[in-house]
């Protein structure tokens, strides 16, 4: 499945993946994603929310669409049928032509935010990236890379050194990370850039750290190469 969105959106002179689309693609690799499906009309989008169970949360999808957060194209703490018919009216006024649909998933209650990612650095290719996510991810640079493939050994010497590594232990209520699924994400981002050498950049943000403990990929965005005649995204 994972080759064949990446050669679809690469024939199509895509730059990106969808939301949807790039969780596929991280959930192929063993990225754990909250329960999610993409709806096509208010009565699917109903639909799937009884099926995921209430309440849910509803964004904009389309491959052109961008900074959802920035663009109030989410919709949160969806909870009946009448909410989610008002939330898909809004989604797609706001998000106009570049809707191709809206995505309906899981409300994963608040908690510790990380993000993870993949680059290709021009001298030592794939690499990737860990470290403290959400809205602070750009102010507190607290981030960590290594070049691909990752051993465990590698991934838990990522998880350890970031600054504020000490959120990832038990305080206020909340367990412990668990550290060795994190580790899994970080080896199976690794690997996507080892094998899939159509993909240039991944963002996983936020990764959030469930009630349990264990993180699940809430947002992400893939960006592919380009055909030559179009040049490459960066």
């Amino acid at each position: 499945m994972s080759n064949n969105i990446i050669d679809k959106a690469v024939a199509e002179g895509r730059k990106t993946l969808s939301e949807y689309e790039s969780k596929k693609l991280l959930a192929d690799y063993g990225v754990p994603i909250v329960a999610e499906d993409i709806a096509g009309s208010v009565n699917d989008a109903a639909a799937i929310a009884e099926n995921i169970g209430w309440p849910v949360a509803m964004k904009a999808c389309g491959t052109g669409i961008t900074h959802k957060t920035e663009k109030k194209l989410i919709e949160l703490n969806i909870d009946s049928p009448q909410k989610v018919a008002a939330a898909y009216a809004a989604l797609a006024e706001r998000a106009g032509e570049g809707l191709e649909g809206v995505l309906v998933q899981e409300m994963i209650p608040a908690g510790r935010e990380l993000v993870v990612g993949l680059i290709r650095d021009k001298t030592f290719g794939p690499c990737v990236m860990f470290g403290i996510g959400g809205i602070y991810t750009e102010v507190f640079r607290d981030v960590t890379f290594r070049v691909a493939p990752l051993e465990k050994r590698d991934a838990s010497e990522m998880i350890g050194e970031i600054r504020g590594a000490a959120i990832l232990g038990a305080f206020r209520g909340m367990p412990e990370v668990d550290r060795g699924l994190l580790a899994e994400i970080l080896i199976g981002i690794g690997r996507i850039g080892i094998e899939q050498d159509k993909i240039n950049e991944i963002d996983i943000n936020p990764l959030i750290i469930d009630p349990v403990g264990a993180p699940v990929a809430v947002d992400a965005l893939v960006a592919v190469k380009q055909s030559s005649a179009t040049g490459c995204c960066r």
